[in-house]
C-alpha cells in the first residue's frame, strides 16, 4: 500500500470506486463528501483527489468532470475484499433451491451458472468438473438375449456408459452376475490406463467385457471437454461500457467461436483461493479490456471445475466474488456426494 494512503485518502478512493460501480459516471468531490460524510471541505477532499491521480489509483477522463477508478484503483479496492461473504439470507435461499432440483450433475451447473450471473449482474460461466483420469466404480451386466448383454459401466462421480457385448455361446442370468462380481472386485477404484496393465486370469467372455470397459472408458475421458454453462449475456451487453458494440466484440468473438471455456481454464489454474484479474492482469488478450472473478469447485484429486464471472473492470467486486466463493462451495459439497467424500472447502 502506498504511504500516501491513510485512512481519510482511503475512504475517498473507496467512495469513488463504490460511486463509480453503482453509476458508471465520473465522481466529484461533492459527491464523495456526501456519501462518506467526511467532516473536511471539499478543497482538502479535491486535493486528496490529486494525490490519488498522481499515485495511479484515479483517472480523470476530462478536464473538468470528476474522478474514475484506474485499473491500480481497482485492485487496491478488490484485495479489501477477500473475505467477502454473501448475506445470511441469501445463502439459505441458494441452500434451498439447490435442495429443490433433481440430483443430477447437469441440473446442479445450470442452477449454479443462473444464480451467480443473477448475483454479479454479468456474464458467469460454470465448466463441467474434470476428471484426471476415468475411475472404474462399478459394472452390471444385462442379459439381453441368448448371446448378447448390456454391459453398464458406472465410473466414479457417478457417470455412467453402456455398451453391448456379444458373447460366443448362450450366459446365464446367473452366471453375468459371476463375471460382473469378478470384474468389481479386479477393478474397483482403478484407472482405465491402470485396467490396460492389470494381468489377471480371466476366461474368453471376461476378457471380451473388460475390452468393454476400457472403450467405455476411453470414450469418457475423451468427451470430457463440455461446452460451457454459461449465463448472463444480457446483463453484460446492458453494461454503459458495452453500449458501443466495438467495446463487446472481443467477447461475443470467444463465445461465437466458442473458445470461453478455454480461456477461463487457461486463466484458473488449480489450487489457492478466488482469483480475481483485472483488464491487463490477465493473461489471455482476448480479456484484457475485462475482468474475471474465478474459483474451483470440486476435490482436488477427483475432478475439478471452474466458476466465476466476467464483466467490465467496473464490476460489482463484492457482491461477485462473495457468489463465486459460496457458489463454489456449494458445488463442491455436491461433487462430494457424487464421489462419496469430504468436500475439501479450504481454499474457499
Amino acid at each position: 500500500m502506498s504511504a500516501i494512503l491513510n485512512e481519510r485518502t482511503a475512504a475517498v478512493l473507496e467512495s469513488i470506486i463504490r460511486q463509480y460501480i453503482a453509476r458508471a459516471q465520473p465522481v466529484s468531490s461533492a459527491a464523495v463528501i456526501a456519501e462518506c460524510y467526511l467532516e473536511v471541505c471539499s478543497a482538502t477532499v479535491r486535493n486528496d483527489m490529486a494525490r490519488l491521480e498522481e499515485e495511479g489509483y484515479i483517472s480523470h477522463p476530462h478536464h473538468a468532470a470528476g474522478s474514475i477508478p484506474t485499473e491500480k484503483g481497482y485492485r487496491y479496492y478488490v484485495e479489501k475484499l477477500k473475505n467477502a461473504q454473501l448475506p445470511l439470507d441469501e445463502r439459505l435461499l441458494i441452500n434451498h433451491l439447490f435442495h429443490q432440483i433433481e440430483k443430477e450433475l447437469d441440473s446442479w451447473l445450470s442452477l449454479a451458472v443462473g444464480l451467480v450471473s443473477q448475483r454479479a449482474q454479468n456474464v458467469a460461466v460454470v465448466t463441467s468438473p474434470r476428471q484426471a483420469a476415468a475411475r472404474f466404480h462399478h459394472l452390471e451386466l444385462v442379459p439381453l438375449q441368448d448371446r448378447l448383454s448390456l454391459a453398464v459401466l458406472i465410473m466414479r462421480g457417478a457417470r455412467v456408459r453402456q455398451q453391448l457385448v456379444s458373447f460366443e455361446k448362450s450366459l446365464t442370468t446367473f452366471e453375468l452376475g459371476v463375471m460382473s462380481d469378478r470384474l468389481n472386485h479386479f477393478y474397483g477404484g482403478l484407472t482405465r490406463r491402470d485396467i490396460e496393465k492389470s494381468v489377471r486370469q480371466l476366461s474368453d467372455e471376461e476378457t471380451l467385457i473388460k475390452d468393454a470397459i476400457i472403450k467405455m472408458m476411453r470414450i469418457e475421458e475423451e468427451q470430457q471437454n463440455q461446452e460451457p454453462h454459461m449465463e448472463g449475456l444480457k446483463f453484460f451487453l446492458g453494461q454503459p461500457e458495452f453500449m458501443e458494440s466495438a467495446r463487446a466484440q472481443p467477447f461475443m468473438d470467444l463465445v461465437e467461436r466458442r473458445q470461453l471455456g478455454e480461456i477461463i481454464e487457461s486463466e484458473n489454474p488449480p489450487g489457492g483461493d478466488i482469483r480475481v484479474f483485472i483488464g491487463q492482469e490477465n493473461r489471455s488478450p482476448q480479456i484484457k479490456d475485462y475482468s474475471l472473478v474465478l474459483g474451483h469447485y470440486g476435490l482436488p484429486d477427483e475432478a475439478v471445475g471452474s466458476i466465476g464471472v466476467i464483466g467490465p473492470t467496473r464490476m460489482p467486486y463484492d457482491r461477485t466474488i462473495a457468489s463465486v466463493r459460496y457458489l463454489a462451495g456449494v458445488m463442491s459439497a455436491l461433487v462430494a456426494e457424487l464421489y462419496g467424500r469430504e468436500p475439501d472447502n479450504s481454499g474457499q
